[in-house]
């Protein structure tokens, strides 16, 4: 798990690297770079992919726990699926808020 945390603190830092000379240009810059594929709507979309598996990766998870645990007592499972939909919806809320923040970035 530390290994992967060093990995996309990494990756981080280099998309961060990459997107300084195209912060330090100027408003009156050249016409191809505005409105060609930047490093940072590179990094934006990079983001986008980071938030979209977290969020699956969470919800998955969600999931998981939820079944195991109405399989193992099968009368509270109406209260686990209340709860695994509202702790969904809840990840699905942050998700989008990310993903417009990683898509509004530029």
């Amino acid at each position: 798990m530390i290994k992967w945390i060093r990995v996309l603190a990494a990756v981080a830092a280099l998309l961060l690297l990459m997107t300084a000379p195209v912060m330090a240009q100027d408003a009156a810059g050249d016409e191809a770079a505005a409105t060609g594929l930047t490093s940072l709507s590179l990094g934006a979309a990079f983001g986008a992919g980071l938030v979209m598996i977290g969020a699956g990766l969470g919800i998955g998870r969600i999931g998981v726990a939820a079944v195991e645990s109405m399989a193992r007592q099968p009368e509270v499972a109406g209260n686990v699926q209340t709860a695994m939909i509202i702790s969904a919806a809840l990840i699905e809320g942050a998700t989008f808020f990310a993903l417009i923040v990683c898509m509004l970035s530029k």
